[in-house]
């Protein structure tokens, strides 16, 4: 079962590099749909046998410290929806969407996987 990493300052950058497919989630923890999120995702990865060799991993954008993730992501700032979801391949941001849905998610990973 995969789970979904915590990510900080200390470690989002090892997350986003490393080798494989990594899907980031972006979000604030006091945001309703950022939350429900989560939880779609907790339950759908329990039950999941599809992506075993995806990692999952979070950010909360309120937490203190991530000011070089944002310089090196300026596009957050122009962030309007959350969560936000982008998927790397091999340190490479390949496909990204706003808000939710187990649906969406596992078409853009069958797609960056199938590459």
């Amino acid at each position: 079962m995969a789970e979904i990493q915590q990510l900080g300052p200390d470690n989002w950058r090892e997350f986003i590099e490393s080798p494989g497919v990594a899907h980031l989630i972006i979000g604030k923890n006091d945001c309703v749909s950022c939350n429900a999120w989560d939880e779609e995702l907790r339950a759908y990865l329990a039950g999941d046998h599809e992506f075993k060799n995806v990692r999952f991993g979070k950010i909360d954008l309120k937490t203190r410290g991530l000011i070089e993730f944002k310089r090196e992501n300026p596009w957050i700032a122009e962030l309007d929806t959350l969560p936000f979801n982008v998927i790397y391949k091999d340190g490479k941001r390949e496909r990204d969407f706003a808000g939710l849905g187990i649906e969406r998610l596992a078409n853009r990973l069958k797609r960056v996987i199938g590459e």
